[in-house]
């Protein structure tokens, strides 16, 4: 049987890990829950950054997890859609 002092050798290891979880772990999972919402969203006309610094605005969605992105004038590259770090505005929709 466990005495009492063996169950609190063990209360740092298991507050340390309580505050992992809710300092690292839970952040993480929502961003990477968040990306993965913003890729999902990704429409002709938004302008967005590569994971190589690139800017430039989406022209073409494909069905393969790949996107056409303008990136200068009559220049079109395919990237794939998780290289996409950050949207910097959407296509406003217009009436």
């Amino acid at each position: 049987m466990m005495s009492g002092q063996g169950i609190a050798q063990f209360i740092p290891l298991i507050l340390i890990f309580v505050i992992f979880y809710f300092f690292l772990i839970r952040p993480q999972q929502k961003r990477v829950k968040d990306h993965k919402a913003m890729v999902q969203s990704l429409k002709r006309g938004d302008e967005i950054i590569t994971s190589g610094g690139i800017i430039g605005i989406v022209d073409r969605v494909m069905e393969d997890d790949r996107i056409e992105v303008v990136i200068g004038e009559n220049t079109k590259v395919q990237i794939i859609r998780s290289t996409i770090t950050s949207l910097l505005k959407k296509e406003e929709v217009k009436k």
